[in-house]
């Protein structure tokens, strides 16, 4: 077996490849490389799902980042147990097959009770007084105390909110990813994984935040090219061949979609008045909309409606494409968490879970980073309110308030959803915004589908 390491370079592209990025050049100039037909979704979870399972959506279950939960009656995004990936991971079959395999998978998602033999996860604790405190899962559980001693706390304000890719008192605008990059070294060195799985998410925020054509970029490109140069510099000296790829690539936006305030204005949308702010009940709505980026899964729970939400669909502006279910089958989505309707964006435009009509009735946790509350994904989370005057002074006082004891609420984050300037999960027009694969052994000719990269991977492992 050949030792591996895979560094996923979070929304990495041929186009963004370049004199900003001399590390990452040379290695795609001295080996081979494949544009990857992105999945679709092309979000974190289902590309990563393919990519560790070789399956599409409908084998694995993974139709976005988050889901409506019939049973339940409730919308569920960034769950962490890996049990949600209802398919094989490549760890398992080389665990099977060859003696002496091991894994190590560092943040990629679903990296709670895998059975990777080291994984390191986000995961914060909360108190039953209502606190949070932010931490790491880990397994072994020695991990943890171990590597936060040597490398200090994970930055979990740098992993995602307004201070993701950003300078801030957390840390630098790399700080996340130079962490976890870290952790990956920190791991080879006292465990010698056979395939080590390393997220590094630095190009994500700021691609979503200014946009691909912002002129900050190019400073991005040369903070994640120093780091996975340093990288490629450890693991070739560790006798670790490296696989580079990326999960989708981002593209510019200048149109939000509002879909639950169309569904609302019709009446199919329910919500309730909680301490006078509204909140979606989805359980009573006759349909609504389950917003991931570019992607919207329509649930439509009055079956009479399905002509009138796909009309209403197709006349919406900003609106690229709506799949039924045979659309669903033929792309490889026709499992039972996949909406009745699917709804693709255009290339421009995003899709954002928003339903109150006016915002002093947005519920609390609009304002917040609280990816788990929200009925759909918000990047706007990346931003701090521009309306309110001394932002960060307010977020220093609401820290002290939390120091000592009180309750608080961070709420810091606009409801601008224009801010946004950048956003992926359709498929980009210009390959050159496909994600891709660089390796320095031989590729099959691309583009390769999303999930051909657990060959890839294998093959590589296996020689």
């Amino acid at each position: 077996m050949n030792r591996t390491a895979v560094l996923n370079v979070v929304g990495l592209t041929r186009g963004l490849i370049g004199e900003h990025t001399p590390r990452i050049r040379a290695f795609l100039d001295r080996g081979h490389s494949a544009l990857i037909d992105p999945a679709f979704p092309a979000v974190t979870c289902t590309a990563q799902s393919n990519y560790l399972t070789g399956r599409p959506p409908s084998d694995h279950g993974i139709v976005a980042n988050g889901w409506y939960n019939r049973e339940l009656s409730e919308v569920h995004f960034w769950k962490q147990s890996n049990h949600v990936v209802t398919a094989p991971k490549i760890w398992d079959e080389l665990k099977a097959t060859r003696p002496g395999f091991t894994c190590a998978q560092l943040f990629w998602w679903y990296n709670m009770y895998s059975t990777a033999d080291w994984s390191i996860t986000p995961r914060p604790m909360y108190p039953a007084d209502g606190r949070k405190f932010f931490d790491i899962y880990s397994w072994p559980y020695d991990i943890r105390p171990a590597i936060k001693k040597d490398l200090g706390e994970f930055p979990f304000a740098g992993f995602w909110g307004p201070a993701a890719g950003v300078q801030s008192p957390q840390g630098g605008p790399d700080c996340v990813t130079c962490w976890i990059a870290e952790s990956a070294k920190w791991i080879e060195k006292r465990h010698h994984p056979t395939l080590s799985f390393v997220y590094l998410p630095h190009l994500d925020y700021n691609l979503q935040r200014l946009g691909p054509a912002h002129p900050d970029i190019p400073q991005d490109l040369r903070r994640i090219d120093t780091i996975v140069g340093d990288l490629l510099d450890f693991f070739t000296a560790a006798g670790v061949q490296v696989l580079i790829l990326s999960e989708y690539g981002i593209t510019s936006v200048d149109t939000p979609v509002h879909l639950n305030r169309e569904f609302r204005k019709r009446g199919w949308l329910t919500v309730k008045e909680e301490l006078g702010r509204e909140v979606l009940d989805a359980g009573n709505s006759r349909v609504f909309a389950v917003a991931d980026h570019q992607v919207a899964h329509i649930q439509v729970n009055d079956r009479s409606l399905m002509g009138d939400v796909q009309e209403l669909l197709e006349a919406t502006r900003g609106v690229a494409d709506v799949w039924d279910f045979a659309d669903k089958v033929h792309h490889g989505i026709a499992h039972p968490r996949a909406g009745d309707l699917i709804a693709i964006a255009r290339e421009n435009a995003w899709f954002t879970y928003y339903y109150w009509e006016d915002d002093a009735r947005a519920p609390d946790f609009a304002r917040c980073v609280d990816i788990h509350r929200k009925p759909g994904y918000d990047p706007v989370e990346l931003f701090l309110d521009p309306k309110i005057p001394a932002a960060k002074l307010k977020i220093a006082w609401r820290l002290l308030q939390k120091k000592l004891g009180f309750r608080m609420l961070m709420d810091v984050i606009p409801l601008d959803a224009t801010l946004v300037k950048g956003s992926h999960g359709c498929r980009p027009a210009n390959p050159s915004d496909w994600p891709l694969v660089i390796s320095s052994g031989k590729l099959p000719d691309g583009p390769l589908e999303s999930t051909a990269i657990y060959e890839v991977i294998r093959k590589a492992v296996l020689g």
